[in-house]
């Protein structure tokens, strides 16, 4: 069996029971491991808790040359990494090239400049014959858990803004995907990244992912993923008062204005419906179009997802691989056949693509992108998230029902706007309650700006400066200028 822990800068076997590896796009299976285990999360956390004094003393400058080190290894290894994530995944090979692999890249480099500049307030006087400071400090071991969906890029968004600031971390990885997250950690410590700084564990989220988050040593619990599992890790957390960042799930709407260009539109649905097979909390999956443009938009997004080339995702021109498992797969068939029962058109796609002539014969995790009309407000398929190439089109009459529609969901990730009025655009700003709004666009992610939910969305920043504000916190130092042992302020305790 293949070692799939790394602790204390080592790879490891777990002392779990074995899990099987099996590759979504062809059926096979990829090797079998041993899961990570409550003693293994032990084992993790002592490391990362033994490496923190030493880590938090040092330089942000010596932090921030170990994040370059890391950035380079990681490039050298770009095509070994988004091979490895295209296989362990099922998503397109060229997805990963061009988005999962240089983005994670992009964000190690970010957080390697931004080490070098946590700020906190200047030095100055707030109380009479004393000087105030600031101090920004790391937290400690932190615990973080990432999902499937994007193994190497969590990984990245959890890790990164964590070590940056002076804190350890012991890295949940889901135990389908185990494979780049090891790597990153692998390649952090060849770039020199002392034992115990970064530690991950293949483990699922019962055994391994309660421990973390419950151990008494772990101050700070991080998690991307569903909003159910999210309650319960803020559950687990509250019971030793230990701080918690979530990023849940998403149903983001994509509002196409009367004025909007109907193609652009309809191509930023496609695309951002589509993404990693719609396996993404901000993918566009609910599009309100104005009446009038509803049979044009709903007319071009069916031919453009009917052109999506879905197979085999090792092959550049793939544009669709394979969902995570035949399970999900079968989740998200079982959606888009409730909603069909219920009376929705399915305006094309709606089922499981046949496998082409000479493909392997084992199951297979291919779901056909697909477009749905005909919806209620209160259907299933309208509220709650799919997680597949799923998306779902409502129309419209005026701008009030537009946003009232947009905002009619208890999440609140990211939403896009399309229209050509300045007025329309900075009205969807404001009005929609999401934490990203694009306008005339649908996903793009940038280092420089933070990610993060309103609502059952959850709460707290990945990327950016302000995902420091989840892994530090704030001490206040006051030094007194007084001479003599008298303090003005201490008459309201002594008479005399």
């Amino acid at each position: 069996m293949q070692p799939m822990q790394f602790i204390d800068g080592q790879r490891t076997s777990g002392t779990g029971r074995t899990h099987t590896l099996v590759g979504p796009a062809t059926g096979e299976v990829l090797g079998t491991y041993a899961l990570a285990s409550a003693a293994d999360v032990d084992a993790a956390v002592a490391a990362a808790r033994r490496a923190y004094p030493a880590w938090r003393r040092r330089t942000p400058a010596e932090r921030a040359d170990l994040l370059l080190a890391l950035a380079d290894g990681l490039a050298a290894r770009a095509g070994e990494l988004a091979a490895l994530e295209s296989r362990q995944t099922g998503k397109s090979l060229r997805l990963a090239q061009e988005f999962d692999v240089p983005g994670s890249i992009d964000n190690v480099r970010f957080f390697a400049g931004a080490a070098r500049q946590l700020h906190g307030l200047a030095a100055s006087t707030y109380w009479d014959g004393a000087t105030s400071m600031i101090r920004r400090e790391p937290l400690g071991v932190v615990g973080s858990i990432a999902p499937w969906n994007y193994p190497l890029q969590m990984a990245a968004w959890k890790v990164l803004p964590a070590v940056a600031a002076g804190n350890t971390i012991v890295l949940k990885t889901s135990e389908m995907t185990p494979g780049t997250s090891l790597l990153l950690a692998q390649t952090a410590a060849e770039a020199g990244f002392p034992p115990g700084v970064l530690n991950v564990l293949a483990g699922d989220g019962p055994e391994c992912g309660e421990a973390l988050v419950s151990h008494p040593d772990v101050v700070m619990s991080s998690f991307t993923g569903s909003t159910r599992v999210g309650r319960r890790v803020m559950e687990l957390a509250s019971a030793k008062g230990s701080r918690v960042h979530l990023e849940l799930g998403g149903k983001a709407p994509l509002v196409v204005f009367a004025d909007a260009d109907v193609e652009a539109a309809a191509r930023g649905a496609v695309a951002g419906s589509l993404i990693n097979g719609g396996q993404d909390c901000t993918a566009a999956t609910r599009a309100i179009v104005h009446s009038s443009l509803f049979e044009a938009f709903t007319s071009r997004v069916g031919a453009l997802m009917e052109s999506v080339r879905v197979g085999d995702p090792s092959d550049l021109a793939t544009d669709m691989g394979a969902l995570i498992s035949t399970g999900h797969r079968d989740r998200v068939a079982g959606f888009v056949d409730r909603a069909r029962a219920e009376g929705a058109t399915v305006v094309t796609g709606g089922g499981i693509p046949e496998p082409a002539a000479g493909t392997a014969s084992a199951p297979t995790a291919f779901y056909s992108p697909t477009l749905l009309t005909g919806v209620g407000r209160d259907s299933e398929i309208w509220r709650e998230e799919v997680f597949g190439p799923v998306l779902v089109a409502v129309p419209f009459e005026t701008d009030d029902e537009a946003i009232e529609l947009a905002n009619d969901t208890p999440y609140g990730l990211a939403a896009s706007a399309w229209t050509t009025s300045t007025n329309r655009a900075l009205r969807a700003a404001d009005e929609i309650e999401a934490g990203t709004v694009w306008v005339n666009e649908h996903i793009p992610i940038m280092s420089e700006m933070p990610h993060g939910g309103f609502k059952a969305s959850g709460f707290g920043k990945d990327m950016s400066h302000y995902s420091f504000e989840e892994y530090t916190q704030i001490k206040h130092v006051l030094i007194d200028r007084t001479e003599g042992p008298v303090r003005a302020w201490q008459s309201a305790v002594f008479s005399a």
